[in-house]
């Protein structure tokens, strides 16, 4: 048993509206022991996403909320340190749903071992964990993606997007990103190879910039933003286009009456559209053949991606609320150990 204490964040209360470092509390306590069937994890990196910040609030979701004083839940890449579960050992790597903590117990059932191949282990977090997945089940299996199309991906340079945009691009696309730097357009056109990107905090009429990527209109959206980006692309959509709703990140802080909640009001004019969300858990069928997919790819140089690592447990807030100011290119971690 490590002779450290174990440091773990708190949701010290809700917040309303967008969160700060005052709705955190770090607490330090003993390290955990493991029960019976349990294993003891210590951390080596945590993931921070967006999805995040509903389970702040008290409201039905998809998601249970988190209750105030009790740990924030985070999927992670550990190693085990002690074990009682037969299918685990010390120094196995493992991922798993477990706390924005250094160390945390859980069923080892809960756990997966890590093969993530030549990739690093962190990969699990993203382009070969939910992300990844998120990305190949919104574009292949939701977005019904074909070559030929002209796709759309806003909050393109994230986690989820840049790689959404590049399996458009593998299948045959036009693919145009969108996001909020200059730094993020030429990451996505020069390294992973779309054809175009618009800069939404400096297009002088987005609405236009869209029409001018996307000449012959956009076969199908994949939407990670909402608010003023969506209405834009919206305006753009063919007969018979798709849109795979992932998330709206631009209306997460906002109250629920707040006028700027509206709904999809730009489709008055596409009666032939499909409009779908979805959440990838529904998918889990597909998990494992989608990351064999997902593996291929990156063995061959056809999917890249990037981390936006931070350093420490006690800078995980502030890596989460990075996420609403754009702060991150590629996949957001909290480097633990």
């Amino acid at each position: 048993m490590p002779d450290e204490t174990n440091r773990q964040w708190i949701l010290s209360e809700r917040p309303t509206g967008e969160p700060s470092m005052e709705h955190f509390t770090l607490h330090e306590n003993a390290i955990p022991e493991p029960g019976p069937k349990e294993v003891l994890v210590r951390t080596l990196y945590m993931s921070v996403d967006p999805y995040m910040r509903g389970r702040m609030r008290d409201a039905a979701s998809y998601a249970d909320p988190w209750e105030t004083g009790d740990p924030m839940r985070a999927r992670v890449v550990g190693e085990v340190i002690e074990s009682n579960y037969g299918g685990l050992e010390p120094g196995n790597l493992v991922t798993g749903n477990l706390y924005w903590a250094e160390y945390a117990t859980s069923n080892g059932v809960d756990l997966e071992r890590i093969d993530t191949g030549e990739a690093p282990a962190s990969t699990a977090l993203h382009v070969l964990g939910m992300p990844g997945l998120t990305a190949y089940i919104g574009t292949v299996e939701v977005g019904h993606v074909k070559p030929g199309d002209t796709v759309v991906v806003s909050g393109a340079a994230g986690a989820v997007g840049s790689v959404a945009g590049q399996i458009a691009r593998i299948a045959g696309c036009r693919v145009v990103g969108i996001v909020g730097s200059d730094e993020k357009a030429a990451w996505l056109t020069g390294e992973l190879g779309l054809d175009a990107t618009i800069n939404y905090q400096s297009a002088d009429n987005l609405s236009a910039a869209v029409a001018e990527a996307c000449p012959r209109g956009v076969d199908l959206y994949f939407e990670n933003v909402g608010g003023e980006v969506s209405d834009a692309v919206l305006d753009h959509l063919t007969d018979y286009s798709r849109v795979a709703v992932c998330g709206k990140i631009s209306l997460y802080n906002l109250a629920p009456d707040d006028e700027r909640m509206t709904g999809p009001r730009r489709l008055y004019q596409r009666t032939r559209t499909r409009v779908e969300g979805f959440i990838v858990s529904d998918y889990d069928h597909l998990a494992e053949s989608a990351t064999k997919r997902l593996a291929r790819w990156i063995s061959e140089d056809d999917i890249r991606y990037r981390e936006t690592i931070t350093d420490g447990i006690e800078a995980a807030p502030e890596a989460f609320l990075g996420l609403f100011e754009g702060e991150n290119i590629g996949k957001q971690l909290v480097k633990v150990d």
